[in-house]
């Protein structure tokens, strides 16, 4: 672990390679899983907001569940989530013509209909922040569906930091990614000479 500012990072963010593969994976991060994305009251203020411009982009159960639940709930841990779709897709997905799934929450925001790309989880994934009292813990979430973006990363030499700079940047700052950057050089030069040794 190494500590940034007020954070504690995964050694797993400098060590480990990863590069989306969508055309692989085809979204799977938004259809697997027992919960919706973790989101904030606030960004649950803001999907309430902008749904009636993303509503009808969104699949025909998904706004049945909007409907009936509203745009999110409490887990089995006490996080609010993103609704699920029968046990599956996330509410906000929808299918390109390949079908690959995808975030209307994100489309709008490219399209300019709206100012929101999407919940901050999902713009970190795969990283998983967990708030504590004094710090937030920045951790790498490894999943066998990833399999894929960790050995493009591996082929790109692309680590869990670098294929996430905007994200990381977008929550913590310019300053904290420079410092960041600098320590996993270091860390990673240091290793390097130390495995050689």
């Amino acid at each position: 672990m190494l500590q940034i500012q007020d954070t504690i990072v995964s050694l797993d963010l400098l060590e480990r390679f990863f590069c989306c593969d969508l055309a692989k994976c085809k979204g799977q991060c938004c259809i697997d899983g027992d919960a919706g994305a973790p989101i904030t009251e606030e960004e649950r203020r803001k999907i309430e907001e902008i749904l009636p411009e993303i509503i009808d982009d969104l699949l025909p159960a998904g706004r049945r569940v909007i409907e009936e639940n509203g745009v999110a709930y409490v887990d089995e841990e006490g996080d609010l989530v993103t609704q699920i779709v029968d046990g599956g897709n996330c509410v906000f997905t929808y299918y390109g013509e390949d079908g690959t799934c995808m975030c209307a929450i994100e489309k709008a925001c490219r399209e300019g209909r709206i100012d929101f790309l999407k919940p901050a989880s999902c713009h970190l994934y795969p990283v998983r922040l967990k708030e504590y009292p004094t710090f937030t813990a920045v951790n790498y979430h490894r999943w066998k569906i990833c399999k894929c973006a960790e050995t493009l990363g591996r082929r790109e030499g692309l680590r869990v930091y670098e294929f996430l700079r905007g994200p990381l940047t977008a929550r913590f700052g310019e300053d904290w990614y420079r410092e960041l950057e600098l320590t996993a050089k270091e860390y990673l030069d240091w290793k390097a000479k130390d495995e050689t040794n």
